[in-house]
């Protein structure tokens, strides 16, 4: 069965490779970004967001099954903010009555193992509150700062990552039978991160922060497939979760136990049903 997606940072890397394996199998691809893909259009601004979803459904024939946001920056600059979490979430809202529509709506973000990195509480809290004013502004005071600025990329996918936990099971997502979830890759081999890897120290450095103990740097068709199983029919029940496909980062980095923090809220809520 053939489907039609929608995919942002179509020109190059994840979302390319993801829309070149996709029209492989005689899907349509309605590719968005900057330039040289069929809608040329900027996240980085509530009006381009709009503009954007407005010209791509429109390419895709008023008709679209799976939507993959994967546009993203990884400068220590303001506009990482705005697209990285905003150039999502508002581009997917503007989309989800028309995925609504869909016989098998699908929808998967291109988070990162960032997630899991140090982030600035203050601008994470402005993502979670939708608040792009506020968000744009601290990271601005972040960017002042060498230090500081490379937190604007983690807080940023950490929010992209709980703004799908939290509404994935929500009437707009699962309450519309449309899967919201989330991948999140390791050090993928793209143009964004290839001068980053070319440097042996600044390599170095990458694969201590980002261990990956399973075949080490990854390719972009590993994260590409991942996502494509997500939006395809088959995937009818992940709901909310993030994704890791990161040559093992994520079990190296928090361990055995990911539960345990709330195991005592669980069992109360259980001990209240049995009274």
């Amino acid at each position: 069965m053939t489907r039609t997606y929608i995919i942002t940072g179509a020109a190059s890397g994840i979302g390319a490779k993801t829309a070149e394996l996709l029209r492989e199998q005689d899907h349509t691809v309605v590719g968005v970004d900057l330039q040289g893909v069929e809608v040329s259009a900027d996240l980085s601004t509530p009006a381009g967001r709009t503009e954007g979803a407005r010209q791509a459904l429109e390419a895709a024939g008023g008709r679209v099954d799976a939507v993959i946001p994967s546009a993203g920056l990884a400068l220590p600059k303001p506009v990482t903010a705005a697209v990285n979490y905003f150039g999502m979430t508002e581009f997917l809202q503007a989309l989800q009555p028309a995925l609504a529509r869909s016989a098998a709506p699908r929808v998967a973000l291109v988070s990162s193992m960032s997630s899991l990195q140090p982030l600035d509480q203050q601008l994470l809290e402005a993502f979670m509150a939708d608040d792009e004013t506020a968000a744009l502004a601290r990271a601005e005071e972040l960017a002042a700062d060498p230090l500081t600025g490379n937190l604007i990329y983690a807080s940023s996918k950490r929010a992209i990552s709980r703004w799908v936990r939290r509404e994935a099971p929500g009437a707009a997502w699962a309450g519309a039978g449309i899967p919201l979830n989330a991948v999140a890759p390791g050090i993928v081999i793209t143009p964004m991160t290839h001068d980053m890897l070319a440097d042996p120290q600044y390599a170095a450095f990458l694969d201590m922060v980002v261990p990956m103990p399973l075949n080490g740097h990854q390719d972009a068709e590993s994260v590409a497939r991942l996502l494509m199983w997500l939006t395809s029919v088959e995937n009818s029940h992940c709901c909310g979760q993030t994704f890791y496909t990161d040559g093992g980062a994520d079990a190296v980095l928090r361990g055995d136990d990911v539960w345990g923090w709330n195991d005592e809220a669980i069992t109360a809520k259980f001990a209240a049903f049995s009274a």
